[in-house]
């Protein structure tokens, strides 16, 4: 059995993405899509004293066929600019000092302009602190064919996947009996199971990027994103 996950990126994401990430074998980013704008492509959610603050990278739409894997962001400020947002919000939470450095010089150390590459480099420094060692391939190394649904089957024959697991959102237009007619398997995530953590600033909420988890949890971390 292999089991195969595709998403489009998304800037320092929710703890369910990684857990998706941790559920299956290979996870491939599908940033050959259409850029959506007001979506997780480029902003994510902070906890804050206020209420949940939206922390957002400033990109270019130059068109509306833009791909996510076209799209670059407008202006380098907004990494000191998120940097000092998040500093100025999580400081005093439990684990921000341990992992502050680590943060501090991802962001300083961004040249490229690219949102998908942006999005990577966040992905991958976060599942090296929730040690999930699960391998990551782009989808445009696979030169998908077909309409969406067909272009999901594909990657998954490609890699060899023999399961399929999906997000909830995708129920609206995935195609199940396809995917099984090509024997691969689909499974659903379920989100509800979630734990609450030490989280600061009550009440709580779990639609947070999980940044919010990794300051309040730490080494612990893990242990909240699983199922």
């Amino acid at each position: 059995m292999k089991k195969v996950a595709i998403l489009q990126s998304n800037y320092i994401p929710w703890k369910g993405y990684f857990d998706i990430i941790n559920s299956v074998d290979l996870f491939i980013i599908y940033d050959e899509v259409q850029y959506t704008k007001n979506d997780w492509r480029n902003r994510n959610v902070l906890k804050t004293p206020q209420g949940l603050v939206w922390l957002t990278i400033p990109v270019i739409k130059n068109q509306l066929s833009q791909k996510i894997s076209e799209t670059q962001v407008a202006n380098m400020y907004w990494t000191s600019k998120h940097w000092k947002t998040i500093k100025n919000y999580y400081s005093k939470a439990k684990y921000f000092k341990e992992y502050a450095p680590l943060f501090e010089d991802l962001y300083s150390s961004i040249t490229t302009s690219s949102l998908s590459e942006i999005n990577l480099l966040f992905i991958q420094t976060i599942n090296k602190i929730l040690n999930i060692n699960t391998e990551i391939i782009d989808s445009e190394s696979l030169d998908l064919q077909g309409d969406n649904n067909l272009r999901l089957i594909d990657a998954v024959k490609k890699v060899g996947g023999t399961h399929y697991l999906s997000g909830p959102s995708a129920k609206s237009y995935l195609n199940e009996e396809l995917f099984l007619k090509e024997g691969i398997e689909v499974e659903w995530m379920d989100y509800s199971s979630y734990r609450e953590y030490n989280q600061l600033f009550p009440p709580f909420v779990h639609a947070v990027s999980v940044l919010d988890l990794i300051f309040n949890e730490g080494e612990n971390a893990k242990q909240f994103i699983v199922r």
